[in-house]
């Protein structure tokens, strides 16, 4: 891994921490704030909708910028906004300074994984990407059990000030390993020319590959807790080493999808896209008994981040001409997936559907993403035209 990249990856780490780290001292954060934690919760969505909105927003309005005092600034933004959770007096600051952190978050992920894919030759893309999103699936297998144990210990504050040290780092990192020409110019291209990449059928086809993909993952992972608890009775102190496990099988599914992407990556995408909705039947069948379902647990954890690299791979590749709005709806079309099937799921368990009937759901999503998948592959086959070059190098 270069050590631009790495740069990169430090800060995915960080935004992502403290994005889901919220999640293991949330009771704490509600009791010091003086509200309740369903209350407290509004910090979880608030983040989302930063992201989901905030992102895209920021994306183009900084288009004009270079892509190295860009992410440094985010990276500033991220260490500021850390140190001012840590002191937020109230509730109301807490949430308007998480949504502020979130739109950061958004505008990041959309121009690192621009820039990563910049830095490397057109064959390593996938891998780039990679790298990129392993920020995320690292930060719940490290970043966020070690902020809860810190908040358990030392308080939810010192949680945030530790955040607010990694954000240094991710600062430091990008200002000394990032160069300052990335491969990639954003001036080059109009508001009317990132509009219309999003026309492209690779483009929104892989927009609802993400939708289909977030179905499959968060309608049940949103309640996987519940799951495991009633469905498989699994005891309550195993649940976090299944979802640790899940963890690792994501990073290395992360890896995984880089390297396919990289060889073949239509192919590779419809394989598993499959394989996932055979992984989500399997679920539903062996939920009640303990040792299969953790196997498949696993599995799909790490199909759910290996299927993803390549959706974002291709996003990327065939807007490279005009790609700040495009790469930010990535992130963006992520936390709007994740509220819409998480919603979902809500839906179906209070019309009187079990936990396992959630696993189907994301089965027959994983089928229309295949059947999307073949008649895009299909489509661009036909039509034999070559992604863009990127608009220019600089």
């Amino acid at each position: 891994m270069s050590l631009p990249l790495i740069a990169l990856f430090i800060a995915a780490f960080a935004f992502g921490t403290t994005e889901f780290v919220i999640a293991g001292v949330l009771p704490q954060v509600a009791q010091g704030l003086g509200v309740s934690v369903p209350s407290a919760g509004y910090l979880v969505s608030g983040y989302a909708c930063g992201i989901a909105i905030g992102g895209p927003l920021l994306a183009l309005a900084t288009k004009s910028l270079s892509r190295k005092t860009l992410l440094l600034g985010l990276a500033v933004i991220f260490t500021l906004g850390q140190a001012a959770c840590a002191l937020a007096p109230d509730f109301t600051s807490m949430l308007l300074l998480r949504i502020a952190v979130a739109v950061a978050h958004g505008a990041y992920f959309g121009v690192a994984m621009v820039v990563a894919v910049g830095l490397v030759r057109e064959d390593q893309r996938g891998m780039a990407v990679a790298v990129i999103l392993s920020g995320l699936t690292v930060s719940n297998v490290i970043g966020v059990p070690a902020g809860t144990a810190i908040g358990n210990i030392w308080g939810w504050r010192a949680t945030f000030w530790v955040m607010c040290a990694l954000g240094v780092a991710a600062t430091l990192a990008i200002a000394a390993l990032l160069p300052r020409t990335t491969g990639y110019q954003a001036r080059a291209a109009s508001l009317a020319s990132e509009v219309r990449v999003l026309a492209r059928q690779q483009v929104w086809t892989s927009l609802i590959l993400m939708l289909m993909l977030m179905l499959g993952q968060f309608c049940l992972f949103t309640y996987i807790t519940p799951t495991l608890l009633e469905v498989t009775g699994l005891d309550e102190n195993l649940v976090p080493w299944v979802l640790l496990l899940n963890g690792v099988g994501a990073t290395l599914g992360v890896f995984l999808g880089g390297k396919l992407s990289d060889w073949k990556l239509m192919p590779s995408l419809i394989t598993m896209l499959a394989l996932q909705a055979v992984t989500l039947a399997i679920i539903y069948a062996v939920s009640p008994y303990p040792a299969p379902m953790v196997v498949a647990i696993i599995v799909w954890g790490g199909l759910n981040f290996a299927i993803g690299t390549p959706i974002q791979t291709r996003i990327l590749a065939w807007t490279a001409d005009a790609s700040n709005l495009a790469a930010s709806l990535i992130p963006s079309g992520f936390n709007i997936g994740i509220a819409l099937a998480a919603s979902l799921g809500a839906a179906m368990l209070n019309a009187g559907y079990g936990y396992r009937s959630l696993s189907l759901v994301g089965a027959f999503a994983m089928v229309v993403a295949v059947i999307v998948a073949v008649i895009s592959h299909f489509w661009e086959r036909r039509s034999d035209i070559s992604p863009p070059v990127p608009a220019a190098a600089g």
